[in-house]
């Protein structure tokens, strides 16, 4: 089999491109000619012979989150709420030996790019849906224990420091006083996460949904606008449209700092099978470390 990266010149890891193959071949399906579309928290590929997206767990520290979105995504299904959904027909998540993965169908983006209103719309119509019996619970810090847990490659130095930043905001988080009504919450809320289908706007990425505080889904996009210089009209929409302007309450800086450390943590179990986001990685660090709130980040790839 041979697969194709999104980047031109970044290779497939050899355990990435068998983990695809054993997990297609438990299901009937054919990889070939499969491209890798992200290598971040997932491998996520394109199937060229079948409309399928595959999702490999690149971490056992996160394999619980595969779980997670099959659950949600039948739930979101049974609701009507818009949503990527399950491949028919299959048990899920798909396990074979070490490998784990999901199915999903797939989605062509041929509407107009989704907008900060598309997806205030989306997280109204999810947060009023009834919490989801024995559902998990919002646990970030635990999440960024994890991730730290399977590090590879990390600067002792890098790692003490991510733990004492683990402590305090954890110290943080305890402290503060949500306003909103818990709800199911995407927690990953960004627009790299909704989809323009043939039928409108729908929600992808499934793995961090959970019961938490609403005021996390609507951290990312004013995050993005802080760190990664997206369009303000973003965050405008989305608060407009939700009806609550998060970086007008003042728990806001909190779960700004906490969602800077997951986006930056998150790479930290690939950085040795994809050096790629090493560079991001570093950057991101001295920035936290150095309290500069200013500095401008770029997406990992």
């Amino acid at each position: 089999m041979k697969t194709y990266a999104i980047e031109e010149g970044r290779c497939v890891p050899p355990e990435l491109e068998l983990a695809l193959t054993e997990i297609c071949a438990s299901v009937g399906l054919d990889p070939t000619g499969a491209r890798l579309i992200r290598f971040v928290n997932n491998g996520v590929f394109l199937l060229q012979e079948h409309p399928v997206i595959v999702r490999v767990v690149l971490s056992e520290s996160v394999s619980h989150r595969a779980d997670n979105a099959v659950i949600g995504a039948r739930w979101l299904n049974f609701h009507g709420v818009p949503a990527v959904r399950l491949l028919p027909g299959v048990e899920q998540p798909v396990r074979t030996g070490a490998h784990l993965a999901t199915l999903w169908e797939y989605v062509p983006e041929i509407g107009p790019a989704p907008s900060g209103a598309d997806l205030g719309r989306l997280l109204r119509l999810m947060h009023g849906l009834p919490i989801l019996p024995d559902f998990p619970e919002w646990q970030p810090i635990a999440d960024i224990r994890r991730r730290l847990f399977d590090a590879e490659d990390i600067d002792p130095a890098d790692r003490a420091f991510l733990e004492r930043r683990c402590d305090h905001l954890e110290e943080r988080l305890d402290e503060l006083e949500f306003p909103l009504p818990r709800a199911v919450i995407h927690a990953d809320a960004h627009l790299g996460n909704v989809i323009s289908g043939p039928d409108g706007p729908l929600l992808c990425d499934l793995d961090s949904l959970c019961i938490g505080p609403p005021e996390w889904d609507l951290t990312p996009i004013a995050v993005g606008r802080l760190r990664m210089g997206h369009p303000p009209e973003w965050h405008e929409q989305l608060a407009r449209v939700y009806g609550c302007d998060i970086t007008a309450w003042e728990g806001f800086p909190v779960l700004r700092e906490l969602r800077e450390l997951k986006i930056t943590s998150g790479v930290l179990p690939i950085v040795r099978s994809n050096p790629a986001v090493r560079e991001q990685l570093h950057r991101r660090l001295r920035t936290i470390r150095e309290g500069d709130l200013a500095a401008q980040w770029a997406p990992y790839n």
